[in-house]
Order: structure tokens, then C-alpha cells, then sequence
């Protein structure tokens, strides 16, 4: 077994493994279906490929903000600002300024997205 990811290479190798635990995982009825000793090394193969991420690729997460999750929709539904204002019930530049930043979302809207995008109330309430 190896002690360290150390190219690309190997972090290719060790993610296909990962993936092959996590395909017998979900086929066979969850990661309790795989033996303890298969659940050591996705375990131990999941820290190798973590450090390796944070320390040699640097992938960070990204943050997950109200705007960010409204934009995906936008994407998500192939919708304009426009069109997406339109169905919240909200004018253009409002809804403009509050995807900038420029401006707080205030309860019309985070009612608006969570009852049209049907975005989480509690993850609106975290996060404003």
C-alpha cells in the first residue's frame, strides 16, 4: 500500500479504487456491504487523495452562499436574470444587485426563492 500520493498518476490510480469501493458500495446495499478490511482502505485512501488535494492541487471548497446556489438554479433551469426576476415576482436591478452583492437579501426575496426555486428555508436562514 502506498504511504503518499506523489504525481498525478497515482492520485488517478488511487481515485479509480475509491471509485470501485464506492460502485460495490451502492450496488451492494451500502458502505455496510463492503468488509471491514475494504473499509479500511477506502478510508485510508480517502485521507491519501484528501491531503494530496489540499496540499498539492489546493482544491478548496468552494463557499456556498446564497447567491451562488440561486445562480446555479439559474443555470440549473436555463433561466435569464430576467426571467428569474420576472418569476420572483421582483424587478431586474433588484434582483441584479442582490446576485452582486451589492445589495442584502431581504424577506421578499429569500421568501421568493425558497416557494419558486424551492431552496431550502433553514439553509436561507444559516446563511443570510
Amino acid at each position: 500500500m502506498i504511504d503518499k500520493i506523489r504525481n498525478g498518476a497515482q492520485y488517478d490510480q488511487v481515485m479509480a479504487l475509491i471509485e470501485k469501493f464506492i460502485s460495490k458500495a451502492t450496488d451492494g446495499g451500502g458502505f455496510n456491504s463492503l468488509s471491514a478490511a475494504e473499509a479500511e482502505e477506502l478510508s485510508y485512501l480517502s485521507l491519501l487523495v484528501e491531503h494530496y488535494e489540499d496540499n498539492v492541487l489546493k482544491i478548496m471548497p468552494l463557499p456556498v452562499t446564497i447567491n451562488s446556489v440561486v445562480q446555479h438554479k439559474i443555470k440549473e433551469l436555463n433561466l435569464t436574470q430576467a426571467k428569474l426576476a420576472e418569476m420572483l415576482g421582483l424587478g431586474t436591478s433588484k434582483l441584479s444587485q442582490i446576485l452582486n452583492g451589492k445589495r442584502e437579501p431581504d424577506i421578499t426575496f429569500l421568501k421568493a426563492v425558497h416557494n419558486k426555486l424551492g431552496i431550502s428555508g433553514d439553509f436561507l436562514l444559516e446563511n443570510v
